[in-house]
């Protein structure tokens, strides 16, 4: 054998002795393969489809219908978006700060940028103000802020038309670029316009956020004018998302996934204070007392709607803190009320008006329901809008059913104004209402106005209405979506 062999053979016996006689004495261990691999997210160009009314502007100070102003949301940012508990949220805005009662100072966040890249300053939000200042959408909500005023390239200075330390949560109009110059403004939004072949898009806006990466890179906007024609177009699947007012009972005809959404919209009855036997303290807290709120925020609403346990939205901190009525109808106290305001039964009759909406009407018969249960007689009248408007005017009722939108700072003026647009049947010399002007203007005590108020029961908070989110059955992803911000996480929605 030669030397070569011998030393090769040698090196076997060391290899196996190894493998063999150490086995014993050295623990095994086992190595497993890990992969590891970066998920890609694949893009869709084609799937998602929103509508819009190509009659209507989509220039976001221009926008009257509420597809438009939904589309908007993909493309534009606030200051501040209001959360589902009717919260301030900072989104362009980083801080504020009250100088004084009536000047508010907004910082917004350096480094922002809108769709062409160049930056976002304090001018612009300026500039957007001013338009917002006249627009549909904006125009009276901003009405307690008269000016804007730039400070340095991220501080903007607004003055309040009287002393409101929630005057910040009306900063929620968009800020643009060259809004008035261009069909599509520039925004500092997810996504942005794209006119194609003529055809309407959004697709990705690269000057955002580094962290947004949605499937949904290009969404093509729909023609659909009208609302009717909205719902049926989510039906067919023509469309895969809509935001639907549910003012109406459309809600049940929807084929789709749904998410409520909370509204600030007030349902309420508006009572003839100054005339009648809804004159009476007594037996306008009887109507209170009689109506089964739980029942006709579920019967009238279909569910999608709140009791109203508070003057203020029940999801928002000033209503959860301020409860004085209860979910359902208290009949024994109404028939005491009734008792204690000297009216005979021959003398408890009432007339309820309402305009031709199919859930206010519901409202209505259900309400005169409720109250001849504790002793009241009653009709209803369902009247068009403009007979209804003229009931109001001359005061023919006893009680009208309306609807009202609540500013996002809470202020309840219109009741309490003689300019506001819900003062119909109400004193706005009252002693709550004195009370109001004194917590809102002078630093009064919200304590004593809501005792007030609910002593006198100058109207009756029925329910705060929900609107809907409707989508395509066949997306997934967690809906997160909300009035203020429509597409909340769409970067985590998708097709298979």
């Amino acid at each position: 054998m030669t030397k070569k062999a011998v030393a090769i053979l040698c090196v076997i016996a060391i290899i196996t002795a190894l493998f063999t006689g150490c086995k014993s004495n050295v623990p095994e261990q086992k190595h497993e393969l890990v992969l590891q691999t970066t998920a890609k997210v694949t893009e869709d160009t084609d799937n998602f489809k929103i509508s819009y009314s190509q009659s209507d502007s989509l220039n976001p100070f221009e926008a009257d219908t509420l597809n438009n102003q939904t589309a908007n949301d993909l493309v534009y940012e606030p200051l501040f978006r209001i959360d589902e508990s009717f919260e301030a949220v900072p989104e362009i805005a980083s801080s504020y700060t009250y100088e004084d009662s009536h000047t508010l100072s907004i910082t917004i966040v350096s480094g922002l940028k809108f769709s062409d890249g160049s930056p976002l300053t304090a001018s612009n939000v300026v500039s957007s103000f001013h338009e917002a200042q006249t627009s549909p959408r904006w125009k009276n909500s901003l009405k307690p802020i008269y000016s804007a005023s730039v400070v340095s390239d991220t501080v903007v200075k607004f003055k309040l038309s009287y002393a409101n330390p929630y005057a910040h949560q009306l900063l929620t109009f968009y800020v643009a670029k060259n809004s008035s110059k261009s069909k599509y403004p520039l925004g500092s939004g997810r996504y942005k316009f794209l006119e194609e072949n003529g055809k309407v898009y959004v697709e990705q806006n690269k000057e955002y956020k580094e962290n947004f990466n949605p499937r949904f890179t290009k969404i093509q906007l729909v023609n659909v004018p009208s609302a009717e024609s909205i719902n049926n177009a989510m039906n067919i699947g023509n469309i895969s998302y809509a935001y639907r007012d549910a003012s109406n009972d459309t809600v049940a005809r929807l084929k789709c996934n749904k998410k409520q959404v909370n509204l600030n919209n007030m349902v309420f009855l508006g009572l003839r204070n100054s005339m009648g036997i809804t004159s009476n303290a007594d037996i306008r807290r009887a109507i209170s007392l009689a109506v089964d709120r739980g029942t006709l925020a579920k019967s009238a609403y279909q569910g999608y709607a709140r009791p109203a346990t508070s003057l203020y939205n029940p999801m928002s901190k000033i209503g959860g803190e301020t409860k004085i009525f209860a979910d359902s109808a208290d009949t024994a106290a109404a028939k005491q009320a009734i008792a204690k305001s000297g009216y005979k039964s021959s003398q408890l009759t009432l007339k309820i008006v309402v305009n031709e909406n199919e859930s206010r009407v519901a409202i209505a018969k259900l309400v005169a329901q409720q109250l001849e249960a504790v002793g009241f007689k009653v009709t209803v009248k369902v009247y068009s809008q403009k007979i209804f408007k003229q009931a109001l005017k001359y005061s023919n009722y006893d009680i009208y059913v309306a609807e009202t939108k609540i500013p996002n700072d809470m202020r309840l003026s219109s009741f309490f104004d003689k300019s506001g647009k819900t003062h119909y049947g109400m004193s706005t010399e009252s002693e709550t209402a004195k009370l109001y002007r004194e917590y809102l203007n002078n630093g009064g005590e919200l304590g004593k106005f809501i005792l007030s108020f609910s002593n006198e029961i100058p109207f009756v908070p029925i329910v705060y209405r929900k609107g809907v989110i409707c989508y395509s059955k066949a997306m997934h992803g967690d809906m997160q979506g909300y009035y203020s911000n429509f597409f909340a996480n769409i970067e985590d929605w998708y097709y298979n």
